[in-house]
C-alpha cells in the first residue's frame, strides 16, 4: 500500500475524531449546564412540587443520575485515552526495580492514572510481583487505584468542591503510601499462597513498546466508556435511587445523630458498615452526597465510601486466591486504620 496515501487517510481520521470529540464536548457542556432545568422539568412533569418528600427525593435522582453519567462517560473516556500509555506491562516495568518508599510513592501515584478495579487485582498483583515489584509497593499500587481513581476524584470535585476533592487525594494517597510501607517492613511475603511464591521467580511481563496513533488512542478510549460505563451503570442508578431516598425520606436528626461529628464512635461504625458493601465511585458517591446532606459528617461519610471502595468482602475474596488470611487480616487492619484517621482529620479540619 501506498504509505503516502495511508498518511492521508490517518490524517483525515484524526481530523474526524477531533471534530466529532469537539461536537460531543459541546453536547456534554450544554447538558451539563441544564441539570436543574431536566429536574425541575420532570418534576413537574409528574405534577409534583419539590416541597414534598417524594418531589424532593425524585428531584435528586433526575438530577444526579444524568449528571453522575455524564461525568463518568466524560472521565472515562479521557482516561482510556492516558491508559493506553499505562499498561499493565509498563506500569510494572516503571515499577520493578524500585527501592521501597519510592517505590511507594510511585506506586500509589500510578494507581490515580491507571483504573484497574478490584476484578483485576489478582493478576495484576502477581504480574506485579513476578515482575520483581517487592510486596509492599505493590499493596501501595493495589489500595491507590480503586480508592483514589479518577472518578471518585472527579465526582468529588463535581459535587463538593476542590479542597475536598485535593484534601481526598492527599490523604488518600498517604493511606496507600504508608499501608505499603508498613506491610513492606513486616516482610509478609511467607504469607502468599504457594502457587504464587512458586511463580515469583518467573520472567518480567514482556514490555510492549507498540506506539499507538492518536486515533487508535481515541478508539481506545470509546471502548473504555462502553466496557466501564457498560458495567457500572446499575450500580449508578441503584446508588442514586438509595441516595434519593435517604434525600427524600430520612429525617436529618437522625442521620446527624449517627454520623455526626460529636458521636466519636461514628467513624469505625461507618467503615464496618462499607465493608459488606459491594461498589464503586460512581455508585457510592451520590450516598455520599445524600448523607452529607442529611447532616453527616464529611469525614464519617468518606470513611465510609473508602471502606466500601477499597475494603469491600468481594475484593478480600478475589485476593484470597493469592493471599493467605494472615495477610489479608493484615491488609485489612492496616487500610481500616488509614481509612480511620482520614475520616477523623476531616472531621476535624472541615
Amino acid at each position: 500500500m501506498n504509505p503516502n496515501l495511508t498518511a492521508a487517510s490517518e490524517r483525515s481520521k484524526l481530523i474526524q475524531w477531533l471534530v466529532g470529540i469537539a461536537v460531543a464536548a459541546s453536547i456534554w457542556l450544554f447538558a451539563y449546564n441544564q441539570l436543574t432545568a431536566f429536574a425541575d422539568w420532570v418534576i413537574s412533569l409528574l405534577g409534583l412540587s419539590r416541597q414534598t418528600r417524594t418531589g424532593e427525593a425524585l428531584h435528586f435522582f433526575f438530577y444526579d443520575s444524568p449528571k453522575v453519567v455524564l461525568l463518568l462517560t466524560g472521565i472515562v473516556f479521557i482516561m482510556g485515552v492516558i491508559q493506553t500509555f499505562f499498561s499493565p506491562e509498563r506500569t510494572r516495568a516503571m515499577l520493578s526495580g524500585k527501592r521501597e518508599g519510592v517505590g511507594n510513592v510511585l506506586a500509589a501515584s500510578l494507581g490515580i492514572v491507571t483504573p484497574f478495579c478490584s476484578c483485576s487485582a489478582v493478576p495484576l498483583f502477581i504480574g506485579f510481583l513476578s515482575a520483581g515489584v517487592p510486596l509492599g509497593v505493590t499493596f501501595s499500587f493495589l489500595i491507590s487505584a480503586p480508592m483514589v481513581n479518577e472518578v471518585a476524584l472527579v465526582l468529588l470535585f463535581g459535587m463538593f468542591g476542590w479542597k475536598v476533592a485535593a484534601l481526598y487525594l492527599g490523604l488518600g494517597l498517604l493511606v496507600a503510601i504508608v499501608a505499603g510501607m508498613v506491610i513492606g517492613k513486616l516482610k509478609m511475603e511467607r504469607f502468599l499462597e504457594d502457587w504464587v511464591q512458586k511463580i515469583l521467580g518467573g520472567q518480567t511481563a514482556e514490555h510492549h513498546g507498540e506506539q499507538l496513533t492518536w486515533v487508535a488512542r481515541f478508539e481506545a478510549g470509546v471502548d473504555h466508556v462502553k466496557e466501564i460505563v457498560g458495567k457500572v451503570w446499575p450500580y449508578i442508578l441503584a446508588g442514586i435511587a438509595l441516595g434519593a431516598g435517604i434525600h427524600g425520606y430520612v429525617p436529618e436528626d437522625f442521620m446527624a445523630s449517627f454520623m455526626g461529628k460529636d458521636v466519636w464512635w461514628a467513624v469505625p461504625a461507618a467503615v464496618l458498615l462499607g465493608v459488606p458493601m459491594y461498589t464503586n465511585a460512581a455508585g457510592v458517591i451520590p450516598i455520599v452526597e445524600a448523607l452529607i446532606g442529611k447532616g453527616a459528617a464529611l469525614g464519617t461519610v468518606l470513611a465510609f465510601m473508602m471502606s466500601v471502595i477499597a475494603l469491600s468482602a468481594p475484593e478480600m475474596i478475589i485476593l484470597r486466591k493469592a493471599l493467605k488470611p494472615t495477610l489479608i487480616a493484615t491488609f485489612a487492619g492496616v487500610v481500616a486504620i488509614g481509612i480511620l484517621l482520614v475520616g477523623y482529620v476531616f472531621n476535624w479540619l472541615l
